[in-house]
């Protein structure tokens, strides 16, 4: 299919209210896409780039044949929480904060519905343009699969700043550890989920055995699939051992348009046992887990290391929260902290600012920003800086900078 470029069309739907009043909506249609939303034609042009980008992203791992796509797939944007609870309430018995994908045997009937601006948008469209994407080539997938890429999904965020294109998410120890953000403005940035981490790695003998979530859709779903579907894609996916990535892709080949999720999760259950024995599988996964830390864990352990003064560690363990939340500031802003230590004042400064771009402690980092710039003979910014300590919490720091602004002046 050659859909190039995006054409604009702007039709009337009747919002469902006493009214009746009819809502302009406008219509861009992309080279995958049939975006319609009451946005506006900038925003509705703007989702239809994301979803765009997204598209692009996920088919660079799953590497479906694009002229399979024979017509646009369908999405449907609300400004309104009304609006959008109102014509999910049409075909669903519950309204679906944020995003909906609804799945119909008849293909002109599948949509993707959004509640465009709202606070839950941004968690539940990532995960719903995925199950969008992917039952766009096969509508019955296994639900390991479909369950577990779109969690592992579920953090690529959009940045909207035009300029550049998006790379496929890369694992912690392929991300390049810097103070500056690893971003594509105009494209996706990730950060890998682990919300479902610690649940997973605390489930003991009551975690699925890997079969069973392997085999969910012939023989029922065993609790906890969801979080385990995740922790088996992120396995395969980021393990680096043996070859199951290998087993992964070449496990997308073998779904199939036309069969059932048994089907496809019985053939794909097959090639799988036929790289590995259950007995390997179940050990490499579970030393997987063993290996990977939550953010949290990470905070505390880089934080013994910085205390005990062992800053190799410190700042190797500190890389690696980096990589799984780089939009919190703790990482940040004990990088900076590193970064001092060692005498680099440029990098410590480029931390903290990050820290506080983040949330940081205003009057913490301006006081961390205040030595930092002072070792590094820039005395009028340094008071610049403890001033500012002062005065945020002149409880905590007042004393300590007046002191330090005397010997700067």
């Amino acid at each position: 299919m050659k859909r190039y470029g995006l054409i604009f069309s702007v039709v009337l739907l009747v919002s469902i209210s006493p009214q009746l009043i009819a809502v302009p909506m406008v219509s861009v249609t992309s080279k995958y896409y049939t975006v319609q939303s009451d946005s506006g034609g900038a925003d509705t042009a703007l989702l239809s780039q994301e979803l765009e980008t997204r598209f692009k992203l996920y088919n660079s791992i799953f590497h479906f044949k694009e002229e399979a796509i024979r017509a646009p797939l369908q999405v449907r944007a609300y400004t309104s929480k009304e609006d959008y609870d109102a014509y999910i309430s049409e075909h669903l018995d519950k309204t679906s904060p944020g995003a909906v994908y609804m799945h119909y045997n008849q293909p002109e009937r599948r949509e993707l519905v959004i509640h465009r601006g709202s606070p839950e948008e941004a968690r539940m469209l990532p995960h719903q343009a995925f199950v969008q994407y992917l039952r766009a080539f096969i509508p019955h997938p296994p639900s390991w699969i479909r369950e577990g890429f779109a969690i592992y999904f579920s953090t690529l965020h959009f940045d909207s700043r035009p300029g550049s294109t998006p790379e496929e998410p890369a694992s912690a120890e392929d991300t390049p550890g810097d103070a500056s953000r690893p971003e594509s403005p105009g494209g996706l940035i990730y950060e890998e989920n682990l919300a479902w981490l610690e649940t997973v790695k605390n489930l003991g003998d009551k975690a699925p055995s890997l079969e069973s979530v392997f085999l969910a859709d012939m023989q029922g779903f065993p609790d906890h699939l969801q979080s385990v579907s995740w922790a088996v894609v992120s396995f395969f996916k980021d393990s680096k051992k043996a070859n199951y990535e290998r087993i992964l892709y070449e496990s997308f080949m073998l779904l199939s348009n036309a069969a059932t999720s048994p089907a496809n999760a019985e053939a794909v259950f097959k090639h799988i046992l036929s790289w590995t024995t259950l007995e390997t599988l179940e050990q490499d996964y579970k030393a997987y887990l063993h290996t990977r830390k939550t953010f949290a864990e990470l905070i505390v352990e880089g934080q013994q290391a910085y205390k005990d003064k062992d800053f190799t560690t410190a700042e190797a363990v500190f890389q690696q929260a980096l990589q799984q939340r780089y939009t919190h500031y703790a990482p940040h802003y004990y990088l900076g902290l590193l970064a001092y230590d060692q005498k680099e004042y440029d990098r410590a400064a480029t931390y903290y600012r990050s820290a506080l771009q983040y949330g940081a402690d205003q009057a913490l980092v301006a006081y961390a920003q205040g030595v930092n710039a002072a070792s590094a003979g820039r005395n009028s910014e340094a008071i610049e800086f403890l001033e500012q300590a002062g005065t945020i919490a002149p409880t905590q720091y007042k004393e300590q900078t007046d002191m330090l602004i005397k010997r700067l002046r």
